[in-house]
Protein backbone atom coordinates (compact mmCIF):
# COMPACT_ATOMS: atom_id res chain seq x y z
CA UNK A 1 0.00 0.00 0.00
CA UNK A 2 1.52 3.60 -0.86
CA UNK A 3 1.96 5.97 2.17
CA UNK A 4 -0.59 8.63 2.47
CA UNK A 5 0.77 11.56 2.34
CA UNK A 6 1.14 14.47 5.53
CA UNK A 7 -1.47 15.69 6.98
CA UNK A 8 -1.66 18.91 8.33
CA UNK A 9 -2.73 19.28 11.94
CA UNK A 10 -6.03 17.87 13.25
CA UNK A 11 -8.70 20.87 13.86
CA UNK A 12 -8.95 22.25 17.02
CA UNK A 13 -12.95 22.80 16.85
CA UNK A 14 -15.41 23.07 13.78
CA UNK A 15 -16.07 27.20 15.28
CA UNK A 16 -12.41 27.99 15.32
CA UNK A 17 -11.04 26.24 11.84
CA UNK A 18 -13.01 26.33 8.95
CA UNK A 19 -14.34 22.42 7.52
CA UNK A 20 -11.59 20.89 5.32
CA UNK A 21 -12.00 18.65 2.07
CA UNK A 22 -11.62 15.31 1.42
CA UNK A 23 -12.52 12.93 -1.16
CA UNK A 24 -13.35 9.13 -1.09
CA UNK A 25 -13.32 7.44 -4.59
CA UNK A 26 -14.93 3.72 -3.42
CA UNK A 27 -12.45 1.46 -5.75
CA UNK A 28 -13.64 -2.29 -3.98
CA UNK A 29 -15.97 -3.43 -6.44
CA UNK A 30 -15.85 -5.78 -9.54
CA UNK A 31 -17.80 -4.05 -11.89
CA UNK A 32 -18.94 -7.05 -13.47
CA UNK A 33 -21.83 -5.73 -15.69
CA UNK A 34 -19.04 -3.38 -17.37
CA UNK A 35 -17.37 -6.63 -18.48
CA UNK A 36 -17.52 -8.54 -22.24
CA UNK A 37 -17.78 -11.99 -22.46
CA UNK A 38 -14.10 -12.50 -22.85
CA UNK A 39 -13.21 -10.42 -19.73
CA UNK A 40 -16.00 -11.61 -17.44
CA UNK A 41 -14.63 -15.65 -18.45
CA UNK A 42 -10.98 -15.31 -17.56
CA UNK A 43 -9.67 -17.08 -14.71
CA UNK A 44 -9.38 -13.83 -12.56
CA UNK A 45 -10.96 -10.50 -14.35
CA UNK A 46 -9.89 -7.82 -13.84
CA UNK A 47 -12.06 -4.85 -12.45
CA UNK A 48 -13.87 -2.47 -14.72
CA UNK A 49 -11.84 0.36 -12.25
CA UNK A 50 -8.60 -1.28 -13.49
CA UNK A 51 -9.72 -1.80 -17.35
CA UNK A 52 -7.16 0.07 -20.03
CA UNK A 53 -9.17 3.43 -21.26
CA UNK A 54 -7.35 6.13 -23.44
CA UNK A 55 -4.27 4.22 -22.33
CA UNK A 56 -4.00 4.00 -18.80
CA UNK A 57 -6.20 2.26 -16.25
CA UNK A 58 -9.53 3.83 -15.61
CA UNK A 59 -9.64 5.02 -12.25
CA UNK A 60 -5.88 7.11 -12.90
CA UNK A 61 -8.85 9.60 -14.99
CA UNK A 62 -11.00 10.05 -12.21
CA UNK A 63 -8.19 10.73 -10.04
CA UNK A 64 -6.46 12.95 -11.90
CA UNK A 65 -9.59 15.16 -12.08
CA UNK A 66 -9.93 15.26 -8.34
CA UNK A 67 -5.57 15.85 -8.18
CA UNK A 68 -6.13 19.50 -10.30
CA UNK A 69 -8.96 20.74 -7.15
CA UNK A 70 -6.49 22.46 -4.68
CA UNK A 71 -9.04 22.39 -2.18
CA UNK A 72 -9.20 19.14 -1.71
CA UNK A 73 -7.34 18.32 1.76
CA UNK A 74 -6.70 14.51 0.59
CA UNK A 75 -8.16 12.00 -1.72
CA UNK A 76 -9.09 8.33 -0.65
CA UNK A 77 -8.95 5.42 -2.68
CA UNK A 78 -10.82 2.78 -0.76
CA UNK A 79 -9.91 -0.92 -1.96
CA UNK A 80 -10.30 -4.39 -0.94
CA UNK A 81 -8.07 -6.17 1.31
CA UNK A 82 -5.60 -7.52 -0.96
CA UNK A 83 -5.90 -5.00 -3.74
CA UNK A 84 -2.35 -3.44 -4.45
CA UNK A 85 -3.14 -2.98 -8.49
CA UNK A 86 -2.73 0.73 -7.67
CA UNK A 87 0.49 0.81 -5.89
CA UNK A 88 2.03 0.39 -8.94
CA UNK A 89 0.86 3.75 -9.73
CA UNK A 90 2.33 5.86 -7.13
CA UNK A 91 0.80 9.60 -6.38
CA UNK A 92 0.85 12.33 -3.74
CA UNK A 93 -2.60 13.34 -5.20
CA UNK A 94 -4.20 10.11 -3.44
CA UNK A 95 -3.31 7.42 -1.01
CA UNK A 96 -5.03 3.82 -0.59
CA UNK A 97 -6.84 2.41 2.68
CA UNK A 98 -7.49 -1.68 2.31
CA UNK A 99 -11.13 -0.29 3.54
CA UNK A 100 -13.87 -2.05 1.35
CA UNK A 101 -16.53 -3.63 1.93
CA UNK A 102 -19.19 -6.11 0.82
CA UNK A 103 -21.45 -2.96 -0.48
CA UNK A 104 -20.72 0.62 -1.58
CA UNK A 105 -22.39 1.34 1.78
CA UNK A 106 -19.65 -0.50 3.76
CA UNK A 107 -16.35 0.59 1.61
CA UNK A 108 -17.62 4.23 1.88
CA UNK A 109 -18.13 4.17 5.52
CA UNK A 110 -14.75 1.93 6.06
CA UNK A 111 -13.22 5.30 4.52
CA UNK A 112 -14.83 7.38 6.23
CA UNK A 113 -13.40 5.53 9.49
CA UNK A 114 -10.44 5.85 8.38
CA UNK A 115 -10.32 9.84 7.03
CA UNK A 116 -10.97 10.43 10.60
CA UNK A 117 -7.67 8.64 11.88
CA UNK A 118 -5.62 10.36 9.71
CA UNK A 119 -7.21 13.61 11.53
CA UNK A 120 -10.49 14.25 9.60
CA UNK A 121 -12.89 16.04 11.45
CA UNK A 122 -16.84 15.47 12.16
CA UNK A 123 -17.79 18.62 10.44
CA UNK A 124 -15.52 18.49 7.07
CA UNK A 125 -16.97 18.06 4.00
CA UNK A 126 -16.29 14.39 2.38
CA UNK A 127 -16.85 14.30 -1.69
CA UNK A 128 -17.76 10.40 -2.59
CA UNK A 129 -16.91 9.57 -6.36
CA UNK A 130 -17.55 6.54 -7.74
CA UNK A 131 -14.45 5.15 -9.34
CA UNK A 132 -15.79 4.41 -12.45
CA UNK A 133 -17.21 8.25 -13.29
CA UNK A 134 -13.82 8.68 -15.65
CA UNK A 135 -14.90 11.64 -17.25
CA UNK A 136 -15.28 14.06 -14.25
CA UNK A 137 -13.98 17.19 -14.87
CA UNK A 138 -12.32 19.60 -12.22
CA UNK A 139 -14.77 22.35 -12.94
CA UNK A 140 -17.07 20.13 -12.24
CA UNK A 141 -15.90 19.29 -8.88
CA UNK A 142 -15.53 22.73 -7.83
CA UNK A 143 -18.54 23.58 -8.85
CA UNK A 144 -20.38 21.00 -6.62
CA UNK A 145 -17.78 22.26 -3.62
CA UNK A 146 -19.19 26.40 -4.31
CA UNK A 147 -23.00 25.52 -4.22
CA UNK A 148 -22.98 23.11 -1.19
CA UNK A 149 -20.06 24.28 0.93
CA UNK A 150 -22.33 27.20 2.85
CA UNK A 151 -25.62 24.63 2.98
CA UNK A 152 -26.96 23.04 5.99
CA UNK A 153 -27.24 19.85 4.29
CA UNK A 154 -24.47 18.81 1.13
CA UNK A 155 -25.71 17.93 -1.88
CA UNK A 156 -24.91 16.13 -5.01
CA UNK A 157 -24.03 16.50 -9.07
CA UNK A 158 -27.31 15.44 -11.19
CA UNK A 159 -28.16 15.16 -14.69
CA UNK A 160 -32.30 16.46 -15.58
CA UNK A 161 -33.86 13.76 -17.17
CA UNK A 162 -34.02 14.03 -20.55
CA UNK A 163 -35.84 11.04 -22.12
CA UNK A 164 -39.44 9.71 -21.42
CA UNK A 165 -39.74 7.55 -18.55
CA UNK A 166 -41.69 4.43 -18.51
CA UNK A 167 -42.81 1.60 -16.18
CA UNK A 168 -42.92 -1.58 -17.09
CA UNK A 169 -45.15 -4.75 -16.60
CA UNK A 170 -43.73 -8.39 -17.58
CA UNK A 171 -46.93 -11.17 -18.34
CA UNK A 172 -47.58 -13.87 -20.60
CA UNK A 173 -47.23 -11.55 -23.54
CA UNK A 174 -43.83 -10.23 -22.64
CA UNK A 175 -42.10 -7.16 -21.77
CA UNK A 176 -44.73 -4.37 -22.02
CA UNK A 177 -45.72 -0.73 -21.25
CA UNK A 178 -47.37 -0.25 -17.95
CA UNK A 179 -47.54 3.52 -17.89
CA UNK A 180 -45.32 7.13 -18.93
CA UNK A 181 -44.43 9.16 -15.82
CA UNK A 182 -44.05 12.81 -15.71
CA UNK A 183 -40.42 13.40 -16.24
CA UNK A 184 -40.72 17.21 -15.28
CA UNK A 185 -39.31 16.62 -11.52
CA UNK A 186 -36.80 13.69 -12.48
CA UNK A 187 -32.72 13.93 -12.40
CA UNK A 188 -30.10 11.56 -12.51
CA UNK A 189 -28.10 11.09 -9.53
CA UNK A 190 -24.30 11.36 -10.05
CA UNK A 191 -21.38 12.04 -8.10
CA UNK A 192 -19.40 13.61 -6.17
CA UNK A 193 -21.95 13.57 -3.44
CA UNK A 194 -20.97 15.92 -0.76
CA UNK A 195 -22.05 15.28 2.81
CA UNK A 196 -20.56 16.42 6.30
CA UNK A 197 -18.41 13.60 7.66
CA UNK A 198 -20.60 12.85 10.87
CA UNK A 199 -23.54 12.97 9.75
CA UNK A 200 -22.67 10.85 6.63
CA UNK A 201 -21.39 8.22 8.72
CA UNK A 202 -24.31 8.28 11.02
CA UNK A 203 -26.75 8.28 7.97
CA UNK A 204 -24.92 5.27 6.36
CA UNK A 205 -24.87 3.75 9.50
CA UNK A 206 -28.33 3.64 10.29
CA UNK A 207 -29.38 3.04 6.39
CA UNK A 208 -26.83 0.31 6.00
CA UNK A 209 -26.72 -1.83 2.38
CA UNK A 210 -30.02 -0.11 1.87
CA UNK A 211 -28.42 2.94 0.77
CA UNK A 212 -27.68 2.83 -2.83
CA UNK A 213 -25.81 6.23 -3.08
CA UNK A 214 -24.98 8.79 0.12
CA UNK A 215 -27.75 11.09 -0.51
CA UNK A 216 -29.99 8.06 -0.01
CA UNK A 217 -28.91 8.03 3.21
CA UNK A 218 -29.27 11.67 3.94
CA UNK A 219 -32.51 11.17 2.91
CA UNK A 220 -33.57 8.71 5.12
CA UNK A 221 -33.06 11.05 7.98
CA UNK A 222 -35.52 13.33 6.66
CA UNK A 223 -32.90 15.68 4.53
CA UNK A 224 -33.07 17.00 1.80
CA UNK A 225 -29.49 17.14 -0.42
CA UNK A 226 -29.15 19.96 -3.15
CA UNK A 227 -29.25 19.49 -6.59
CA UNK A 228 -26.54 20.72 -8.49
CA UNK A 229 -26.89 20.53 -12.23
CA UNK A 230 -24.10 18.34 -13.96
CA UNK A 231 -23.53 16.92 -17.78
CA UNK A 232 -24.34 13.97 -19.57
CA UNK A 233 -20.87 13.09 -19.56
CA UNK A 234 -20.37 12.45 -16.03
CA UNK A 235 -21.70 9.01 -16.44
CA UNK A 236 -20.66 6.07 -14.68
CA UNK A 237 -19.06 3.06 -16.92
CA UNK A 238 -21.35 0.48 -16.35
CA UNK A 239 -21.89 -1.97 -19.67
CA UNK A 240 -19.09 -2.92 -22.44
CA UNK A 241 -20.03 -0.13 -25.03
CA UNK A 242 -19.50 2.71 -22.22
CA UNK A 243 -15.50 1.95 -22.45
CA UNK A 244 -15.26 3.08 -25.55
CA UNK A 245 -17.72 6.18 -25.37
CA UNK A 246 -15.55 6.81 -22.40
CA UNK A 247 -12.15 6.46 -24.55
CA UNK A 248 -13.52 8.91 -27.64
CA UNK A 249 -14.09 11.14 -24.98
CA UNK A 250 -10.96 11.40 -22.72
CA UNK A 251 -9.10 11.17 -26.53
CA UNK A 252 -11.11 14.08 -27.66
CA UNK A 253 -9.99 15.84 -24.20
CA UNK A 254 -6.15 15.00 -24.83
CA UNK A 255 -6.43 16.14 -28.29
CA UNK A 256 -7.82 19.53 -27.45
CA UNK A 257 -5.00 20.01 -24.65
CA UNK A 258 -2.41 19.05 -27.45
CA UNK A 259 -3.50 21.48 -29.33
CA UNK A 260 -3.86 24.54 -26.78
CA UNK A 261 -0.04 24.10 -25.72
CA UNK A 262 1.37 24.13 -28.86
CA UNK A 263 -0.97 27.18 -30.01
CA UNK A 264 -2.85 24.86 -32.53
CA UNK A 265 -6.22 25.25 -33.53
CA UNK A 266 -8.28 26.28 -30.40
CA UNK A 267 -11.59 25.69 -32.29
CA UNK A 268 -10.99 21.67 -32.94
CA UNK A 269 -12.45 21.52 -28.87
CA UNK A 270 -15.69 22.50 -28.94
CA UNK A 271 -15.80 21.52 -25.47
CA UNK A 272 -13.41 23.93 -23.89
CA UNK A 273 -14.16 23.95 -20.09
CA UNK A 274 -12.63 20.62 -20.61
CA UNK A 275 -9.55 20.38 -22.71
CA UNK A 276 -6.93 21.05 -20.49
CA UNK A 277 -7.56 18.12 -18.10
CA UNK A 278 -6.16 14.85 -18.45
Amino acid sequence: MTAPPPLSQSLAHSTVTPPRFWAVIPCAGTGSRALSADQASAAAPLPKQYQQVAGQPLVLHTLAAFALVPRIQATLVAVAAGDHFLAAYPATSFFLAECGGPTRADTVLGGLRTLRQRGAQEQDWVLVHDAARCLITPQQIDALIDACASDGVGGLLAHKLADTLKTATNGPAGLRVGSTLDRSDKWLAQTPQMFRLGPLCHALEQLGPAATDEASAIEAMGLHPRLVPASALNFKVTYPEDFALAEAVLTQRAHGATLERFGGDRGLASDAPHRTIF
